[in-house]
């Protein structure tokens, strides 16, 4: 059949099309066609999955019917599931079951580290269902030397990481013997690109067999998604799948881009007043557990700093994660805030896509994405499976244009208004800076980094940099003093708004770590020494001179006879050169001859 009919056969499959306004009964695992293994059912039951969502009672059917399958499904919709339960079978059925120890049947990529280490864990459960099948994590946590010896030693029959790490391991080991490959996964596909994988899933394509299945899978659909699936997918049938339903009673599709049980809003206020309503916010909602996004690495390490600070919110749990974190702190923050019953996760957009964290209420984004599609990843944190969730951007008056464009994208946006009650924090937060140099110049950085991020926004035309009220930005992070910075001249900003700390001087606040102001003070002298030394290049009469009232003074090192000779014939010099100049000053008649008499020291005789 051609591929127009390919396409509507799938719509017939499970009768789920998008764009039917029927109620629909979502079935069962357990009455699927093809049907699913016994061993597969009872794992799903063990882990409390009982009822398909949309997308994995259109996708399980279909990748087990050994089709291609281009998914475009909301996040939070059950992708996951949608490919592992498939991928089992597939492996369970093939001629090569069970598998040599070297022979890869399954390779799952994803952009991420921490989507990677998901689903490998998601897996585990169904992979154990199969006999002698081995499944490795492979993301660069590690040197490659030790995955490559790990595979060599244990075996590996589907491999689960990122791109990177995986064509380093393809690369370099030629007895993985990818002939019998059944299925390849490209998860979070969109992203993979965005993040620059392109070479690398283009390598990994090139190593695979042609004649496999492939399932490609993600939120947003993209030109070069569109290319990856011509050049990965044969004839694959394309799936356009609308919300999770609220509830089993309601199930109907939407065409919404977000999860149904999610509630939308935005929080317009002036710049000075953010931190002061993300405070009031996270009071309020203290028992719960929250997910606030900011723009940069530094963002995160500093607020997550100053909000520690702030008396209110003391028994509250605040975990920062960036990518600029390692590895396994990263693992332990993450771990840490999955366990937690409440609490709240700081974090940048490398939290904002695949990670299903459990029981997640609120999304708060202190800073808008950079892209405005990331917005939809990173609201998918909550209201997962068909639960209620909550989200909120925070935006400034002169931002305001964004709630159209996200209501035109298909994200509609309900105002709520600023908190009357807030609390001003700024002041706690600038004598948090004053108390403690890592404040002040965490600060700092964070501000400098935000403001450089604000310039790459995609929506240009709304986050416009020249408009940007950086006064009363630098008043709402809490700054001492208005930051030196080349984009405040160039592109002309404003500091109206700002009001600086008077009666401080800023060199003489210290760190609170001891060993920290050790260091700024060692730094602080060899920069003293330098310029002394880089001073006395340029006038080493007054260097020589000044050499020796520092010794003298001193008294750490004796001179040598030269040494001495030198430092007295500059002396010399330089009371010649001032009796030379007081003679021309009485010529000139500038002193008269008692005054002259006096410098000269005549007048002691």
């Amino acid at each position: 059949p051609g591929r127009s009919e390919r396409r509507e056969s799938a719509a017939a499959v499970m009768d789920l099309s998008p764009n039917t306004n029927k109620a629909l009964v979502l079935p069962r695992f357990s009455d699927l066609k093809p049907s699913l293994s016994e061993d597969i059912i009872s794992a799903l039951d063990r882990s409390g999955f009982e009822i398909c969502t949309p997308v994995q009672a259109r996708t399980i059917p279909l990748l087990c019917s050994h089709k291609d399958v281009n998914v475009n499904a909301v996040t939070g919709s059950g992708k996951t599931l949608a490919f592992l339960v498939p991928l089992v079978e597939i492996l369970r059925r093939s001629t090569s079951y069970p598998p040599k120890p070297h022979q890869v049947m399954g390779v799952i990529l994803s952009p991420t580290r921490e989507l990677s280490t998901q689903i490998y864990k998601v897996a585990q459960p169904f992979v154990s269902t199969l006999t002698n099948v081995k499944s490795v994590l492979i993301v660069g946590v590690r040197d490659a030397k030790y995955d490559m010896e790990t595979i060599e030693e244990e075996g590996c029959n589907l491999l689960i990481g990122t791109p990177g790490r995986l064509a380093v391991i393809m690369e370099r080991m030629e007895f993985l013997d990818f002939r019998n490959l059944e299925i390849l996964i490209l998860d979070e596909a969109d992203r993979l690109l965005d993040m620059g994988f392109e070479k690398q899933v283009n390598y990994i394509l090139s190593r695979l067999p042609k004649q496999r299945r492939t399932g490609l899978f993600s939120a947003t659909q993209t030109e070069g998604v569109e290319e990856l699936s011509k050049a990965g997918l044969r004839n694959p049938f394309k799936l356009q799948v609308g919300a999770v339903p609220k509830s089993e009673s309601s199930q109907q599709l939407t065409n919404s881009k977000t999860p149904s049980g999610l509630h939308l809003e935005y929080l317009k206020c002036e710049a000075d007043e953010k931190s002061s309503q993300l405070v009031d916010l996270l009071i309020e909602n203290k028992s719960k557990k929250l997910i606030v996004y900011f723009m940069t690495c530094a963002c995160v390490d500093y607020w997550a700093l100053v909000l520690s600070k702030i008396p209110t919110l003391k028994s509250i749990p605040l975990i920062p994660i960036h990518g600029n974190m390692k590895q396994n702190a990263r693992d332990k923050a993450l771990a840490s805030f999955t366990e937690a019953s409440s609490g709240v996760l700081l974090c940048t957009d490398v939290a904002a896509r695949g990670l299903d964290i459990p029981g997640i209420d609120y999304i708060v984004q202190f800073d808008p994405p950079q892209d405005p599609k990331v917005f939809i990843h990173r609201v998918g944190r909550t209201a997962r499976l068909g639960r209620q969730g909550r989200s909120i951007v925070f935006l400034t008056p002169k931002e305001k244009d964004y709630v159209g464009y996200m209501g035109v994208t298909g994200v509609p946006l309900q105002k709520r208004k600023c908190s009357e009650n807030a609390s001003d924090v700024i002041p706690i937060i600038r004598s948090a800076a004053m108390k403690d140099r890592a404040v002040l110049e965490m600060g700092l950085k964070a501000f400098v980094s935000f403001v450089r991020a604000y310039k790459e926004h995609l929506c240009e035309y709304i986050f416009k940099l020249k408009e940007l009220e950086i006064g009363k930005l630098a008043m709402g992070y809490g700054l001492l003093k208005f930051p030196k910075m080349p984009e405040v001249k160039q592109d002309r900003l404003s500091s109206e708004g700002f009001t600086p700390v008077e009666g401080i001087d800023i060199d003489d606040i210290k760190f609170k770590d001891k060993f920290r102001e050790k260091q700024r003070q060692e730094k602080l002298q060899a920069r003293k020494e330098k310029q002394q030394e880089e001073k006395s290049k340029r006038n080493p009469k007054k260097a020589v001179v000044a050499s020796a009232d520092s010794n003298k003074a001193s008294r750490k090192r004796k001179l040598t006879g030269k040494q001495r000779q030198t430092i007295q014939t500059a002396e010399d010099e330089e009371e010649l050169a001032e009796d030379y100049r007081c003679w021309k000053k009485l010529k000139k008649g500038s002193i008269q001859e008692d005054e002259f008499a006096k410098r000269m020291g005549a007048d002691d005789f």
